[in-house]
């Protein structure tokens, strides 16, 4: 099982990975990055998809399963698997990550756009979250 380290690695390893970084997204801090920031800076890009990632998680739009009746206990975690951001020269993939504690991260990647592949990126950033060892 990869710590927040390796992880990161196994994600830059992907077509077109461009920058790969672990944000909590109650705080905004990085937690953890490797490769490029399409801000220049670490730092602020965490920032910046903390707000998107919080607002994924916590409005009560994506909180809908369309199920009914409600389950009577909600699933851990946000409601939310991922977020795809498309821009004209890449994609960014945000992936929450569960964990057995109350957990409020998430796998950012950042990948190009003409050779970035975002079905396997998908695939694979959801497998790491579920093989990544916080703590």
């Amino acid at each position: 099982m990869p710590g927040i380290d390796e992880c990161l690695l196994e994600a830059m390893a992907l077509p077109g990975a461009r920058g790969a970084s672990l944000v909590d997204w109650t705080s905004g801090l990085a937690l953890g990055t490797a490769g490029e920031s399409p801000t220049g800076d670490h730092e602020t890009t965490a920032a910046e998809t903390a707000e998107l990632a919080r607002a994924a998680a916590e409005f009560d739009s994506f909180a809908t399963t369309g199920q009914t009746p409600a389950p009577a206990e909600p699933p851990p975690g946000p409601p939310v698997e991922d977020l795809i951001v498309t821009t004209r020269a890449g994609y960014h993939v945000l992936r929450f990550v569960e964990t057995s504690f109350d957990s409020s991260v998430f796998l950012h990647l950042w990948l190009d756009r003409d050779t970035g592949n975002l079905a396997l990126a998908r695939i694979r950033l959801r497998d790491l979250a579920e093989r990544l060892v916080l703590g």
